[in-house]
């Protein structure tokens, strides 16, 4: 058979469509990729039916058919098998008729942090070998959202064949990849690299595409592919569903052809009739040798905000000691209390309150209404707003940061949240689209002027992130391990967990004696005897010592109980302002007078340390 880029050089060629969307259709409701050697006559059916429709190149059904994604099903061991399999079936199907490539699919998308680099390029290999000792044609490489994720498996894959490789990577928005990378830097680099085809394919349909593609030249080498969906997708019955107007893939051909694509085939929601429908467009049709491109539309460049002359927490904590309080939004509508504790610890000279997210999965006050309100009343202090994965999905977290940052609110607590079924609506389902560490790697993204998507926001986000820290772990090391994890994805300072003994401050000042980041110690003021064996045992994530459980049983009446918290909480305070500069103090059960008095013995004590 002639070489497929021999074919490239004067034709257009008609690739197949989906493979899931067929079996979907009937009844498929697992891992696609099983079916090789479960249902191997329906992946065959598939096959020939695409390349009776007219597809001259198809995949092997192996998009998902790697370590990582199979082990979701509890088939990882099964990696060589089903991709042998779908090598025998798709040139069972194709004889002489069609090419056949090996498919591999990629692993991250918005959640970049799911999987590491290492894990994925062990699973690629594992997979790439399969399917060349299997005897493809060529490789495909689809459906890639993360740029760096491409260019690594790319270079894999080029080193170990000379077959001829296609390189699609996929966008969220149309002309500019999720790191805000414009489509015609990606693609040429993925020349540059060695990819033979490059293109796009998934998540948008016929027009958008097309109109990305309008930013992208004629490249050197490589010719250009396209794989759109069949439409939007809509939901029905609890499904996606998709248009299935396969006339207007006839009518979009010649537009795909204007744009340079010499390989066009479908993705999500296409079918025979799609790729039929294609055929009949580009019959007549000769490729295009030279085109002008729309270098305007859909351009990443942003305006440059001016540059921040505010003193940050971090810039703060790195060179004095300084007080973070938290503050608990209500759970119920009268705000008053919170203003007169906000006020009240604004006046006690505090330098940040930090305002909770529905802490312990409990519905409360939203804290940015709570931060506005604060700021209405003429509180100036700095509101260090608490966002978490849980309850928000990525479009409701953009759209909060967004948010935030036009009310002109700049600090930020990232955090994974405490567990629906600890809470007042146990029932309630966690959305847990990122992690933190993910959620603060997007937030400083923002910080460059692009959406989590990769498109502009059209001007610079200014946000410090905070992250949470527990020191309560039997094994501190690691916990560090995950602390400077943070620090790579972008964290400006640490909050701790309360703390209740003097040897663990000690101990974490060792522990972490080589981050430059400023940590806030957490102490909390306890309340009663019943207090410290609640938060000793129920509350995850804290744990008090034995001496200080001891000393709150002494007490029975409410006075002397909060005397004898506040005492234990100025001995820790003391022995933190020795080897940190960072304070968090929570206010228990909107006791705020406690947190008033700690943070003037906070400002006491640093001023004879000053003077000695």
């Amino acid at each position: 058979m002639t070489s497929i880029l021999e074919k490239l050089k004067d034709q257009i060629l008609v690739a197949d469509g989906a493979m899931g969307t067929l079996l979907y259709a009937h009844g498929g409701d697992r891992c696609f990729e099983s079916y090789n050697t479960t249902h191997p006559e329906q992946i065959l059916h598939v096959h020939q039916t695409y390349i009776e429709a007219g597809a001259e190149l198809i995949q092997t059904n192996t998009y998902g058919a790697n370590y990582i994604k199979l082990s979701r099903y509890g088939l990882e061991n099964d990696v060589h098998e089903l991709n042998t399999k779908a090598v025998q079936l798709a040139k069972q199907a194709a004889g002489s008729r069609a090419f056949v490539f090996g498919t591999m699919g990629g692993i991250r998308g918005v959640q970049k942090l799911d999987t590491s680099k290492q894990d994925i390029i062990r699973g690629f290999k594992e997979q790439l070998f399969s399917l060349l000792l299997e005897g493809v044609d060529g490789l495909l490489l689809e459906t890639y959202y993360d740029f760096e994720e491409i260019q690594e498996v790319l270079r894999i894959a080029r080193k170990e064949t000379n077959l001829p490789i296609i390189a699609n990577v996929s966008m969220h928005e149309p002309g500019v990849m999720e790191n805000g990378t414009a489509l015609s830097t990606a693609l040429q680099t993925l020349e540059d690299i060695g990819a033979d085809v490059v293109g796009v394919n998934c998540h948008l349909g016929p027009h958008f595409m097309i109109k990305a593609l309008e930013t992208v030249p004629l490249l050197e080498k490589a010719y250009l592919a396209a794989y759109p969906n069949a439409s939007l997708p809509s939901y029905q019955n609890g499904k996606l569903v998709y248009n299935q107007f396969s006339n207007y893939f006839e009518q979009c051909a010649k537009d795909f052809r204007d744009q340079g694509v010499r390989l066009i085939g479908g993705c999500c929601g296409t079918t025979p009739e799609h790729i039929q429908a294609l055929k009949t467009g580009v019959a007549n049709l000769e490729p295009i040798t030279s085109k002008e491109t729309n270098v305007i539309q859909f351009t990443t460049e942003r305006q440059e905000e001016p540059p921040a002359t505010r003193e940050t927490l971090a810039d703060k904590a790195s060179k004095q000691h300084t007080v973070i309080v938290e503050l608990d939004a209500p759970k119920h509508l009268d705000t008053e209390e919170f203003i007169r504790g906000a006020l009240a610890l604004e006046k006690a000279g505090v330098d940040a309150i930090t305002l909770a997210d529905n802490s312990l999965a409990t519905p409360r006050v939203s804290n940015l209404a709570m931060a506005v309100k604060m700021k209405e009343a003429g509180c100036q202090v700095t509101p260090l707003i608490h966002l978490t994965c849980r309850d928000r999905n990525l479009i409701g977290l953009q759209s909060h940061l967004m948010g935030l940052h036009t009310l002109g609110f700049h600090e930020i607590l990232a955090i994974t949240g405490d567990p629906t079924r600890i809470g007042g609506f146990p029932g309630a389902s966690s959305v847990f689209d990122v992690t933190s560490a993910e959620l603060t790697r997007l937030i400083k993204q923002g910080n460059e002027g692009l959406s989590f998507s990769g498109s502009s926001l059209k001007t610079k986000t200014n946000f410090q992130v905070a992250a949470a820290f527990n020191p309560n772990v039997a094994n501190l090391d690691k916990a560090v391990k995950r602390m400077e994890r943070k620090i790579d994805n972008g964290a400006d300072y640490f909050l701790t967990q309360p703390i209740f003994n003097h040897e663990q401050i000690i101990a974490l000042h060792q522990a972490t004696n080589h981050i430059d980041k400023p940590i806030f110690i957490g102490i909390m003021p306890l309340t009663s005897h019943r207090n410290a064996e609640f938060l000793h045992y129920e509350v995850p994530g804290m744990k008090l010592s034995d001496e200080v459980r001891s000393r709150m049983k002494q007490h029975d009446n409410r006075t002397d109980s909060l005397k004898e918290g506040v005492q234990i909480a100025k001995e820790l305070i003391d022995t933190v302002l020795q080897y940190f500069h960072g304070v968090y103090i929570i206010t228990p059960f909107m006791h705020y007078p406690l947190t008033v008095e700690l943070t003037k013995y906070v400002h006491e004590q640093t001023k004879l340390i000053t003077k000695l």
